[in-house]
């Protein structure tokens, strides 16, 4: 029970990573505020599932590309839930195509969606937890964690908005935690590697993701519980000496290519 009595907001929380993050800090104690973009019944059973941990939860659907749903979203989550501790943002759209000819309004709305989104929910959570009991010498006052991505650093073909809004979270996430370390709110970034998500199964059948995870060092896919997991650790108040940095959980994928797999 690391977040007992700590209240949580996951942007994008109900596919893949997000879903899996709020089960994580849900079963380490912590209230949760659930966000996307509209409310559904598979959201509604994924509160119920956190309700079953004894859990208080809400969810706060919002469009987090909008400053003032995204300053909303945070308002409600510290009104109804008393206070904010952990914010994870991980909110994304990516819409797949070569840049000379891509579809502009999706290229911004990728832009729109992971850079600005991120942003906002940062900027208005760090605002909450500024309001709220400072920390001390030996305490932090909140944790955001940014979930990114290791094309930040490693760009591939046909995603160069989806690329390009990472790499900028990844900066986003740096520069805050300089400016906010005298307030004792730490900021880290989450680079998470290929992970079996909905996400990822709409470009990608089933079967090809399994198949072209074999050829990754680990010789699979992640799952987004194991990328949850790295969230966890992010997130619990003894990682308090960790800000400003970036976990990876990519299977070994920027390591070279292996050879000769035996498995």
């Amino acid at each position: 029970m690391k977040l007992a009595e700590r209240v949580a907001l996951i942007t994008g929380a109900f596919g893949g990573i997000g879903r899996a993050t709020a089960l994580a800090l849900a079963e380490e104690g912590a209230d949760i505020a659930l966000n996307d973009i509209e409310s559904a019944a598979g959201n509604i059973r994924l509160a119920e599932d956190i309700k079953l941990l004894g859990r208080r939860v809400i969810i706060v659907p919002a469009d987090v590309s909008d400053q003032k749903a995204a300053e909303d979203m945070v308002a409600r989550t510290s009104s109804e839930l008393g206070r904010l501790d952990v914010y994870v943002s991980c909110a994304a759209y990516s819409a797949r195509e070569p840049f000379l000819s891509a579809d502009m309004a999706d290229f911004r709305r990728t832009i729109d969606v992971t850079m600005w989104g991120a942003f906002h929910g940062l900027r208005a959570s760090a605002n909450q937890m500024l309001k709220q009991s400072p920390g001390d010498s030996t305490s932090s006052r909140g944790s955001c964690i940014l979930i990114s991505s290791t094309l930040a650093i490693r760009p591939i073909p046909g995603s160069m908005a989806y690329n390009m809004a990472k790499a900028a979270v990844d900066q986003m996430a740096r520069t805050a935690a300089s400016e906010l370390a005298p307030h004792r709110i730490r900021v880290n970034v989450m680079h998470p590697g290929w992970v079996d998500t909905p996400g990822e199964q709409k470009f990608f059948k089933k079967e090809s993701l399994v198949r072209m995870g074999h050829f990754l060092p680990w010789g699979r896919l992640a799952l987004p519980e194991e990328i949850a997991r790295g969230v966890v650790f992010l997130a619990d108040p003894q990682s308090d000496y960790i800000t400003g940095s970036t976990l990876t959980i990519d299977g070994g994928m920027h390591l070279p290519p292996v050879k000769g797999r035996t498995n």
